[in-house]
């Protein structure tokens, strides 16, 4: 069976009530479906009312269909009193019968269960007065039930994603004042390699920060830029070695030879080997979140020559001549709000995961000091460098829609 291209638009509603790791969860962890694609909106009131028809017109003989399309036209539309945008969330899935799957995992938005069953089950509500008429209705989430309908909607929401996508700095929720900062958090691959409830429950935990996620990316960073990302990371490792190596390569001679040695006497020999132990850790930090060593991207990328790899990267998506397909990439998410850095990295926890408190996220998710689940800024600075080195900015939604869609 061919594969699909599969959305889902995460309500404001939803994301207003930190439900969005639930979503997220469920949509990854009950299908096969590969997340590939992720970015926030602040939908215009053109573009509401562009989707508001196009669903009416869609289930004009439908009674849900109307409703839907009224809830649109409510909920999305900019606020009437300050007209600053709501947030919404699209996600793009891929994979076999894609549309079936995700229709399937988001349920009825007209059912009354308390099952849990589905998406709707659990975030939704239809609430019916003692007249049969609609008294509450929040269907949580927007999906397509085919593939057609998917299509359309996906064109539409594609062609405003510059104007309306992106960084949102203006939602209708968003916080003010002069402490509000912004902090990058990136989940990092291994959160993708099996379809599990991971990474929407790492967003889960990070929703009791009470901050805003203004920004969403679901991206393969490249080696390139990897590097720059982390190139601050090898003076650090090159000092530490220092102090790590004199004690166990003391020991280690010690055993060896049989005689003693002193970490005094073997710490000028560490202080020359640090930048070789930096980089062979730093080789292995790009390698883990690229899927690519530095040294074998530029020997590989050199062989292909120019032309060679400019057509990898157009029919690949990305610049890496390392991957053959399979890796799993990043999520990169911006929060924005009082004290945000600080905030996110106490929930984290520390770099190492044995290090950390129960209920952090590093504790629960975390394996060692690399394969800690989550990276977060530590700084307001440090997050400006990152979130211009990754461009959160840029659209990864457009190439697929184009990819499944044709032209917009």
């Amino acid at each position: 069976m061919a594969k699909e291209l599969a959305y889902v638009l995460i309500n404001p509603y939803t994301i207003s009530k930190s439900r969005t790791g639930g979503v997220i969860a469920r949509c990854i962890g009950r299908t096969d479906l590969d997340l590939v694609a992720a970015r926030m909106f602040a939908p215009s009131a053109a573009l509401v009312e562009k989707y508001s028809d196009m669903v009416r017109k869609n289930e004009k003989d439908s009674s849900t269909g109307i409703l839907i399309a009224d809830y649109i036209r409510e909920a999305y539309m900019p606020n009437p009193s300050t007209g600053r945008p709501q947030r919404v969330m699209l996600l793009l899935f891929e994979g076999e019968d894609a549309v079936r799957k995700i229709w399937e995992v988001t349920g009825s938005a007209t059912a009354n269960s308390a099952s849990g069953q589905t998406m709707r089950d659990t975030y939704g509500d239809y609430i019916l007065d003692d007249h049969g008429q609609v008294q509450y209705f929040e269907p949580a989430v927007l999906v397509a039930p085919t593939v057609q309908r998917a299509k359309g909607t996906l064109r539409l929401w594609a062609k405003y994603s510059d104007a309306c996508g992106g960084v949102l700095e203006s939602a209708s929720d968003s916080h003010n004042g002069e402490d509000v900062q912004k902090t990058l958090v990136m989940l990092k691959p291994d959160n993708f390699r099996i379809p599990s409830l991971r990474a929407g429950n790492i967003i889960d935990i990070l929703s009791r920060s009470g901050l805003r996620i203004i920004a969403v990316k679901k991206f393969h960073m490249s080696v390139p830029q990897a590097e720059e990302f982390y190139g601050p990371v090898i003076d650090a490792l090159t000092s530490k070695f220092e102090a790590i190596g004199s004690g166990r390569a003391a020991r280690t001679l010690s055993k060896e030879f049989e005689f003693d040695v002193t970490e005094e006497e073997v710490s000028v020999l560490c202080r020359e080997l640090g930048p070789k132990f930096a980089r062979a850790q730093f080789e292995s930090i790009v390698e883990f979140i690229t899927g690519c060593r530095p040294s074998d991207y530029k020997r590989k990328s050199g062989a292909m020559g120019n032309s060679v790899r400019s057509l990898w990267t157009k029919l690949s998506g990305n610049d890496n001549p390392c991957l053959a397909g399979g890796h799993e990439g990043c999520l990169a998410m911006v929060y924005e709000g009082r004290a945000a850095v600080s905030t996110i990295r106490d929930i984290l926890g520390p770099t190492d995961p044995s290090k950390a408190q129960p209920g952090s996220v590093r504790r629960e998710f975390g394996s060692d000091i690399m394969v800690n689940a989550a990276h977060a800024s530590d700084s307001p600075e440090n997050a400006q460098r990152e979130i211009g080195i990754i461009d959160v900015q840029a659209d990864t939604v457009k190439p697929w829609v184009m990819k499944y869609c044709g032209r917009i």
